[in-house]
């Protein structure tokens, strides 16, 4: 499945300012960003440009700022007419997935101060609360009766955003599907005279996805309290990493290795021993 998505954050400080920051990513890799002191669009790969120049995408390019201008204006009317206390932060999370079998699903949700408020529904072509609230009846009723914009968010995300993500991934598949393999190495830390924690680092890895396991003795050491995996962190270079620690007694007599399997490493996998 690819995922296009946009996100914008927006910060109403009184009932004139606003500051505007802005990111688009196709999967996990950013693609453009916004100049919260211009507006202005930077790419931040050449084929992103280049993809960005056909179609739809070249037009709505051209109106962004006047819609973002808009979108602005009536975030401040909204929060003047129901009472808010500045500042206040709206997000707006939208985009698309594509999937294999050609579908697609287009989504927009906006949230306020970190929760989530109103989410559009492409196929009712209506706004919908996410929260029980007065500004959330609000906001979703007053935008469903935009008849003109619900219709070309339906166009948006129905069609143009697909076309948009397959002419990326023509522009960009060198880098979109790349596969860098794993590395990993396998070190100790004493925790106390009965407590050895074994660890797994493994890193410089992508795509995201890995499996990475301990072996007892051959055999996969279950989920449990002796094993502890971080969270998988981004890398500076767009590669993954992450460590797996196993707690186990010092000189019990069994044998241990951390187990990594990748696509990159296509029927093979990596066996790194400890001791």
């Amino acid at each position: 499945t690819k995922v296009l998505r946009l996100l914008q954050t927006t910060l109403l400080t009184n009932v004139s300012s606003a500051q505007v920051f802005g990111v688009a990513l196709l999967g996990d890799v950013p693609i453009i960003t916004l100049d919260s002191a211009n507006w202005t669009i930077h790419f931040l790969w050449p084929w992103a440009q280049q993809a960005s120049s056909e179609g739809d995408m070249e037009k709505i390019l051209s109106q962004y700022k006047i819609a973002l201008r808009n979108l602005i204006r009536y975030m401040l009317e909204m929060a003047q007419e129901m009472q808010l206390d500045f500042p206040v932060v709206f997000q707006i999370r939208s985009g698309c997935e594509l999937h294999p079998n050609g579908t697609s699903w287009g989504f927009i949700y906006i949230g306020k101060d970190g929760r989530d408020l109103i989410a559009f529904n492409v196929e009712k072509l209506r706004w919908e609360p996410r929260q029980t609230s007065l500004i959330a009846e609000v906001v979703s009723k007053s935008l469903t009766k935009q008849k003109g914009v619900t219709g070309l968010l339906e166009h948006l995300l129905s069609i143009t955003c697909k076309s948009y993500i397959l002419a990326l991934y023509g522009y960009g598949t060198a880098v979109l599907e790349r596969q860098e393999p794993p590395m990993a190495m396998v070190f100790t830390r004493m925790r106390s005279p009965t407590q050895l924690l074994l660890v797994c680092h493994v890193t410089g890895f992508y795509p995201r996805p890995i499996s990475v396991a301990w072996l007892r003795d051959g055999q996969e050491v279950p989920p449990g309290l002796a094993l502890n995996t971080t969270p998988i962190l981004p890398n500076a270079d767009l590669t993954y990493q992450l460590r797996s620690i196993l707690s186990v007694t010092p000189h019990d007599g069994h044998s241990y290795a951390c187990h990594v399997r990748h696509r990159s490493l296509g029927t093979h996998s990596l066996l790194i021993p400890w001791g």
